[in-house]
């Protein structure tokens, strides 16, 4: 397994980036790994080789770059007033410009494939992966939306709404009792998926909480585990 870390441009600084894919075999599909909150850690590195190993260049960036240089976040929630303010300035708007500057990145990496590519996305990330395939419609054909949170939100770049012009299978994993992800957020983001002719699959998990599938003291077993299944079958069907 290759993994290494580079620093990719963008028209707002330099962003961490962290990028794992197998040594043989390649060029392997491009899978943009959107971290949570809780930002990147052992527990999301291990998830992003897991998947790599399946045959999958893997790009993980550190989203909070705007806020400053890359750091390791406890994963508690301690700090959570301070990663706050990060997560205010990153939407589904400027995630647009990261994931030009990972794919021109990508374009140039003999073990990246062109073509298809994948987005999955953790709690705020969720959404992000998603506005990334509206924006996206030629490359991005998979997206899964793991835990994700303020799925519907105010605003035009609401990640629910524009979904016309998304040509992506979406996978959600949603929690139940998810204060960032209500019951009726549920509803509204189906809807609008049935009306634009989304493709799409999604678990709802009555016996897990939000921040199910990482390590960590939220993590479910199972939830985490049926999560897997469904990336790896989403990503095998469409890329």
């Amino acid at each position: 397994m290759i993994e290494r870390e580079i620093d990719v441009t963008t028209p707002e600084g330099e962003m961490k980036t962290f990028i794992f894919h197998p040594e043989e075999g390649g060029p392997h599909p491009v899978v943009l790994y959107l971290m949570d909150a809780p930002s990147i850690r052992p527990a999301l590195m291990d998830m992003a080789s897991r998947l790599a190993t399946a045959g999958y260049y893997v790009m993980m960036p550190y989203l909070f770059y705007r806020g400053g240089p890359f750091k390791i976040w406890d994963a508690d929630d301690f700090d959570m007033h301070d990663r706050f303010d990060l997560m205010g300035a990153l939407n589904p708007t400027n995630i647009l410009s990261d994931a030009e500057a990972l794919l021109a990145i990508a374009e140039e990496d003999p073990a990246a494939r062109g073509g298809a590519i994948g987005a999955v996305g953790f709690c705020m990330s969720g959404g992000l992966a998603m506005s990334i395939a509206r924006a996206n419609p030629e490359r991005v054909k998979a997206v899964a939306s793991i835990h994700g949170a303020w799925l519907v939100r105010e605003g035009d770049d609401s990640p629910h709404l524009g979904l016309e012009a998304v040509d992506a299978e979406l996978h959600f994993g949603w929690a139940d009792n998810d204060a960032t992800a209500p019951v009726e957020h549920k509803a509204t983001l189906e809807a609008a998926m049935s009306d634009a002719g989304v493709t799409y699959t999604m678990d709802f998990h009555t016996d897990a909480e939000h921040g199910y599938a990482p390590a960590g003291r939220r993590h479910n077993r199972a939830a985490s585990e049926r999560h897997w299944e469904r990336v790896h079958s989403l990503l095998r069907r469409n890329l």
